[in-house]
């Protein structure tokens, strides 16, 4: 195996693709004007891949300045040529496509064949949906619903959106805020994770090489503290959606308020996994440990709540470990790689955490462990799996954002639905049967924005994401985000050109 990190001709070179700056505004790659820097990671190494000058207020302030000058331009622009631009912006990121599965594994550390067949293709097929769904949105046919007066109603652009991404999915993240935005005819200022910039900054080059007008499109790449919250608070900013923690979306909530924003919160998850006693054991299985190892278990949609009711509970927990323990960690660059490593030292320090206090309360049946050798530099942990805990406990109701799997039994499906249901968050579920009835109550009951039936993960553009409860509110992908990035208007026509009117008399008298 190669050593993590060490100099091969697959890894990106991040520091002479972005020698021009780590902020993109009105169509060009600039410097950032904070008067600080920030080092992009390799997870996999800890070896700094790109130093860059950080966003202070003042690039917040140009970039929001550069959308708004283009808002006039790109909402007056047909849906037709808004598609076109779309279509052509799906091709020149299909082009690219290698350059992003690069990119996106060297800062996130994935392995390149889950870059290459999930974050890439996935992110080409969202531009070609919504290049389509341009074309499609529509207000209501017209109406005579009120006397002598039609009405209908029109569905309008809001203005700029300001957006903050995450960093477990920087180049997904950026085209589930940028597209629907850009489709309805907004502009807008995406600020990624400061830890995570290159994908989304490419991804903003190939709107621009694709002929979407210029600051249409803006990356600005700073600290939360200082560029996050002047973006959210900017009285320029018509909308905002933020996508990471519960925590930080109540401050994005906060802030947001004081400027009446339209808001759009995508949140944290806890996802429970149900597995019934009539289930396929197998598939559960290994339904349950790809879907808590996927992006090394960093998803907020990552199986780690996996409830199997008791007659099949302890052959779940051998074979879920035995499986997990044939999962090969290693250099994301390097074929037949599972797993690579967490996104850094601290969040892999921070799920060490949760595994070694669980240990007073429960029983941690494989990994827990940071791997010994060359894996030890990188911000690897070994796929855990914990079982017998009780419900409440912390490592069954916080987020871990790591790769374990927690698992405990129950005995009636009223108590699997209860237990399920039992955290703050409600994101994503599965329910696992195969029995039709138990399942369809399953995903009625279980309140989360998207519940599964025999599988868990996949996702598809024409279907919506996003969740109940402090998962957050509205919908990613899929024409439901329209409702988050246009705004009604109704529209009514006096048809009898007679200026006062029977209610006018009504009110006034004849005057």
């Amino acid at each position: 195996m190669h050593k993590p990190g060490s100099a091969t001709p697959d890894r990106f070179a991040a520091q002479e693709r972005f020698a021009e700056g780590a902020q993109f505004i009105g169509g060009r790659l600039t410097k950032g004007t904070s008067g600080r820097t920030h080092a992009v990671v390799d997870p996999a190494s800890g070896e700094e891949v790109l130093t860059y000058e950080l966003a202070g207020v003042e690039d917040v302030d140009a970039a929001v300045a550069a959308a708004r000058a283009a808002f006039p331009g790109w909402a007056g622009a047909t849906p037709g040529e808004r598609s076109d631009a779309l279509h052509r912006f799906a091709a020149v990121l299909a082009d690219r496509a290698e350059d992003f599965a690069r990119a996106e594994s060297l800062q996130c550390g994935k392995p390149l064949k889950l870059t290459r067949e999930f974050d890439v293709p996935g992110t080409i097929d969202n531009t070609s949906f919504f290049a389509g769904a341009a074309r499609h949105l529509q207000g209501q046919s017209a109406g005579e619903y009120s006397g002598d007066h039609t009405s209908y109603v029109r569905r309008e652009p809001i203005g700029v959106v300001g957006s903050i991404a995450p960093w477990n999915y920087p180049l997904q993240m950026a085209a589930w805020k940028i597209l629907p935005a850009i489709a309805a005819g907004n502009t807008i200022v995406l600020k990624p994770a400061e830890i995570t910039p290159l994908t989304s900054l490419l991804f903003a080059q190939a709107a621009t090489d694709a002929g979407i007008p210029d600051g249409v499109v803006n990356i600005v790449t700073g600290t939360g503290k200082e560029a996050g919250e002047r973006l959210v608070g900017h009285p320029d900013v018509a909308m905002t959606s933020f996508t990471g923690s519960t925590a930080v979306g109540k401050r994005v909530a906060e802030i947001a308020t004081a400027t009446v924003k339209r808001l759009h919160l995508e949140l944290g998850g806890k996802a429970p996994f149900v597995v019934f006693d009539d289930a396929d054991l197998e598939a559960a299985v290994h339904g349950a440990v790809a879907g808590a190892l996927i992006n090394t278990g960093q998803d907020c949609t990552a199986a780690t709540r996996a409830y199997v009711q008791r007659p099949l509970y302890e052959a779940f927990v051998e074979r879920s470990a035995a499986l997990m323990e044939t999962v090969r960690l290693g250099d994301p660059f390097v074929a037949g790689t599972d797993l690579g490593p967490l996104i850094s030292h601290v969040q892999r320090d921070r799920v060490a955490g949760f595994v070694d206090r669980a240990r007073g309360y429960a029983r941690v049946v494989t990994g827990g462990e940071v791997p010994e050798g060359e894996l030890a530099k990188g911000a690897y942990y070994k796929p855990t799996l914990v079982a017998d805990a009780a419900q409440d406990s912390e490592i069954v109701q916080s987020e871990i954002f790591g790769p374990v799997l927690v698992v405990l039994p129950f005995d009636t499906d009223d108590e699997g639905i209860r237990l399920a249901n039992d955290t703050p968050y409600g994101l994503a579920a599965s329910a696992w049967s195969r029995d039709v009835y138990r399942a369809n109550r399953a995903t009625r009951e279980i309140k989360a924005g998207c519940v599964w039936v025999n599988d868990h993960i996949p996702i598809i553009s024409e279907m919506p994401h996003g969740g109940y409860k402090a998962s957050g509110f509205g919908k990613d992908m899929s024409s439901y985000s329209f409702e988050e990035y246009t705004q009604i208007k109704h529209v009514m026509f006096d048809n009898t050109a007679v200026a006062a009117k029977d209610w006018h008399r009504t009110i006034f008298g004849d005057r």
